[in-house]
């Protein structure tokens, strides 16, 4: 077999760029006097660029909109070639010399655009002036959002960070954020329509393609299997390979995404077309009655994130950008990330990684809160093109499930007292149907997010955006009562970052000024999010967040840490226990965009927060909840969604804080693969017990309620606790210690407490982070923590929300 041919060259310059005042420079000839052009990587940003080269402040972003932004390189080459153009943002003309070859007014859309080359020749981009095209007169919408401006933005097929103050810095988006490449014509295959199924455990990998110049049979490779294909039409091959027994692929808590090389031989050249996985995705209930989705059959609960890009400014695209947020996604138990209607498609090898990770995919047309013109043709044309595009790109993709037509269109409407003939967006569901059943039929469609019910925002239907325990600042109670189906967004606070973080965007204390720009707020509205995460901190923990703000800032922080970890997990725990309606939680959001504390449960830098601790032990695969039952007392839950069974050993304690047993109850048994056992306390205690002090038989005997899940040789999968009086945070002494001790070929840090520990907290010296963070530890027992990215003995201090010790180690 011949080697993989690789036929597309990029087109990586070296290229330069300019900033120049709108209009002043019709056509490259005029670039050839003017001074002060910078090395411009492509793909890239002109704002990357200018960062690159000193000229850029993340305090105060330069406006580039308001620009005309020039790129230029030399192309050399002889013949008829092809150059393909991923993703110009966003107002484009391209020029090979003097001669214009393409004007593009959308960054979601990519271009092939066919050259005769005849030795050296200029290739020149030039990215118009945004803000002038939006001032011009545009049709008005029947609504104004309070999300992002201009209005005008409606008419532009641009992303809209950058746009929405109060929560997004203003840096504009401009240039070739996506690759350029160049091929000779005709040198691979083309139009291709790869598709991969499973039918009664059976892969079918079917396949048609464009090869004139084939030269003999076309044979289609995957799996050590082959086939030869028909040639149905002059240069067109067509064929279908049969699989029996294909691995298939599954999210990575439910087993392994196996991915298959899949390869096509022809005329002594082999090709390669990438990798495919076999899974069906279904949905095991109605969408009116709620997104509930199965994957190879088994029911998934689908939790996660709402995606933001890993840089802002520059917008990168490789493997290198996405890897290690991407892995924290993992790590932290996460199922799913989307990608929302407000950010922008990402690149290729975003979608690679969630293939090879075994990350589901919720993608979002790229349409938020606006009156988009679906009734302009030119608009419903770009558009249709839009979707088609974005489906071949990812025609293959296992981890894409879900394709909803965008964010916040029909809530923002209805919000304002439109009726559904107005705020149904019916044209954009009809095209994302209709691309989706021609060319990814396997996919769930979801016509805006949210939607579903008598209002497209109603908890209990659809997909809903739920913000009860959270910005509305609702008690825990509300995750139960709202009947939540699936939350497309939920749970989002102004969560701080660690002292490390701080320190280095110097945000240490949030009296300053400057701590409140980091603060994510909705425009318009007069609260923000540090005031709801404020909220539960007061509940939580009976103290006034306002004068612990002024009077104690580190230990306002710390509380704050404490209490968004605190509302995930019950949150968390809320939804994925036996009998709950809720099919998925996507946390909103994934990634800071901007030093702070921002909605991200990962900041700016890459470091998880305590949320992303707390999702961690809230996400597991294999878990033990607890939940209330009032006058049913407590009921244990336990879940295993691997394939594989699991010889398990539960154990429930009623303690005192300082550790007196009231009440135990312990039971070994089997979790079946993909199943979940639910026990009441008294059922594990084998006698009444007011595990909830319900019945007011006088005091209570117990503060606290520990459920223990450990396998037949003791290693713990899971806690989970119960607070009967509440969480009492005053700082006390708990007997908490800490050293670190050889684990093997490893260091692990040993915690224990001799009292209950409320929020148990490492902070390391140095970089690197502990497996687990801001977590409780029952009166009696020890942790042991294992560390990533820090030298071979770290050090630091351990600390409790409810000690008052300092431990060093």
């Amino acid at each position: 077999m011949a080697l993989l041919r690789t036929v597309d060259r990029p087109l990586d310059g070296p290229w330069d760029m300019i900033v120049t005042e709108p209009g002043a420079c019709t056509g490259p000839e005029d670039l050839t006097n003017l001074a002060g052009f910078i090395p411009a990587p492509v793909p890239g940003t002109a704002a990357g660029a200018l960062r690159a080269a000193g000229r850029w402040s993340d305090r105060a972003p330069t406006p580039l909109h308001g620009s005309d932004i020039w790129y230029r390189t030399q192309i050399e080459g002889r013949g008829h070639e092809i150059l393909r153009f991923e993703g110009l943002a966003t107002l484009c003309e391209v020029w090979l010399d003097a001669e214009l070859l393409l004007a593009s007014r959308s960054m979601f859309l990519a271009h092939e655009l066919a050259v005769d080359l005849e030795g050296r020749h200029t290739l020149a981009l030039a990215f118009r002036s945004l803000a002038q095209d939006l001032a011009r007169p545009h049709k008005r919408g029947r609504w104004r959002p309070q999300l992002a401006t201009p209005g005008s933005l409606r008419h532009a097929r641009t992303t809209l960070l950058g746009f929405m103050p109060g929560w997004c810095p203003s840096v504009d988006a401009v240039g070739p954020y996506r690759p350029i490449t160049r091929r000779g014509e005709g040198a691979k295959p083309g139009e291709i329509d790869l598709r991969a199924s499973v039918e009664d455990g059976t892969g079918i990998l079917s396949l048609g393609l464009r090869l004139p110049e084939a030269g003999g049979p076309v044979t289609l490779r995957c799996d050590g299997r082959e086939t030869v294909l028909a040639e149905t039409a002059p240069g067109r091959f067509e064929g279908r390979l049969e699989l029996p027994g294909i691995a298939l692929w599954w999210p990575h808590t439910h087993g392994e995404p196996r991915l298959h090389a899949v390869t096509v031989a022809a005329g002594g050249e082999t090709f390669d077309l990438g990798r495919v996985g076999f899974r069906t995705i279904t949905q095991t209930r109605p969408f009116a009655e709620g997104l509930s989705l199965a994957v190879n059959g088994v029911p998934v609960f689908c939790r996660g994130a709402c995606w933001t890009p890993p840089d802002l400014v520059g917008l990168p695209g490789d493997r290198a950008a996405y890897a290690p947020s991407l892995s924290l996604a993992v790590e932290a138990g996460m199922t799913m990330i989307r990608v929302g209607g407000t950010m922008l498609y990402e690149a290729k090898a975003f979608h690679d990684l969630c293939d090879e990770l075994g990350l589901l995919v919720w993608q979002d047309l790229m349409l938020a809160n606006f009156d988009y013109p679906t009734d302009d043709p030119a608009f419903r044309s770009a558009l249709r093109t839009e979707i088609a595009q974005l489906l071949d790109r990812l025609q293959a993709s296992p981890s894409l499930c879900v394709v909803g037509g965008g964010s916040e269109v029909e809530q923002q409407a209805a919000m304002l007292g439109f009726p559904e003939s107005v705020w149904r967006a019916r044209a954009v569901e009809a095209m994302v149907r209709e691309a989706a059943a021609e060319i990814r039929p396997d996919l769930v469609v979801v016509p805006n997010s949210p939607s579903g019910g008598d209002l497209p925002f109603s908890t209990d239907a659809g997909v809903t955006h739920y913000y009860g325990v959270g910005a509305y600042c609702r008690p825990f109670a509300d995750a139960r009562r709202a009947e939540v189906r699936f939350a497309s967004e939920c749970l989002a606070f102004a969560n701080v970052p660690e002292p490390v973080s701080l320190a280095e965007a110097g945000l240490t204390d949030p009296r300053d000024p400057a701590w409140a720009l980091g603060v994510p707020r909705d425009r318009g509205a007069d609260w923000d999010f540090e005031g709801v995460r404020d909220h539960y901190v007061g509940a939580l923990y009976g103290v006034d967040p306002e004068s612990l703000r002024r009077d104690d800032p580190e230990r306002y922080l710390t509380l704050g840490r404490s209490a968004v970890a605190e509302v995930m997990e019950a949150t968390v725990s809320e939804w994925r226990r036996a009998g709950s309606v809720t099919a998925g939680g996507l946390v909103w959001l994934y990634r800071d965009l901007a030093p702070g504390a921002g909605w991200g449960v990962i900041d700016v830098t890459g470091r998880p927060k305590s949320a992303w601790y707390a999702l961690k032990r809230a996400f597991r695969p294999v878990q033990a909840l607890l939940t209330d039952e009032g006058l049913n007392g407590l009921h244990a839950h336990l879940l295993n969604e691997t394939a594989d069974p699991i010889e398990a050993h539960v154990t429930l304690a009623f303690t005192t804080a300082a550790g007196k047993v009231a009440a135990k109850g312990e039971r070994s048994l089997t979790l079946a693969p993909r199943a979940t056992v639910a026990l009441s306390s008294a059922a594990l205690l084998g006698r009444f017990f007011d595990a909830t002090a319900a019945y007011r038989f006088g005091p209570a005997a117990h503060d606290l309620a520990h459920l223990r899940l450990t396998r037949a040789d003791g290693t713990v999968l899971a806690e989970a606790f119960h607070h009967l009086a509440g969480r009492d945070a005053t700082p006390r002494e708990i007997g908490l210690s800490a050293a670190l001790v050889d684990d093997g070929d490893l260091v692990a840090l040993r915690i224990a407490a001799e009292r209950y520990a409320l929020g148990v907290h490492v902070v390391l010296d140095g970089e690197g982070r502990p497996s687990d963070n801001w977590f409780p530890l029952a009166p009696g027992s020890e942790r042991r923590l294992a560390f990533t990215g820090t030298g071979e003995r770290p050090s630091g201090t351990v600390r409790a929300v409810n000690g008052s010790e300092v431990v060093r180690f």
